[in-house]
């Protein structure tokens, strides 16, 4: 248990920043999961899905939920199994 009042307003806003990027990652999970279900279905909404997953990858990656490195993996391999299975 922290003693000092510092240390407690530490352990207070590292709760913080944690829900804050557990909600990040969470957004861009599910529409991650959403994208590769509708390249499974064939689905006309994949260019809306796919744009919709980068904005959520590229917010998590501005708030430093993810790096910025993480963020452009995670884009590159969505983007080579959406262009394989476009084709």
């Amino acid at each position: 248990m922290a003693n000092t009042s510092s240390a407690k307003k530490a352990i207070r806003s590292s709760e913080k920043k944690h829900a804050t990027n557990l909600m990040h990652k969470d957004a861009f999970r599910s529409t991650r999961k959403e994208v590769e279900k509708a390249i499974k279905t064939n689905d006309k909404e994949l260019p809306t899905l796919v744009s919709s997953f980068y904005k959520q990858v590229d917010k998590a990656a501005k708030v430093n939920a993810i790096s910025k490195e993480a963020a452009a993996r995670l884009k590159s391999r969505l983007t080579t199994k959406v262009n394989k299975a476009t084709k």
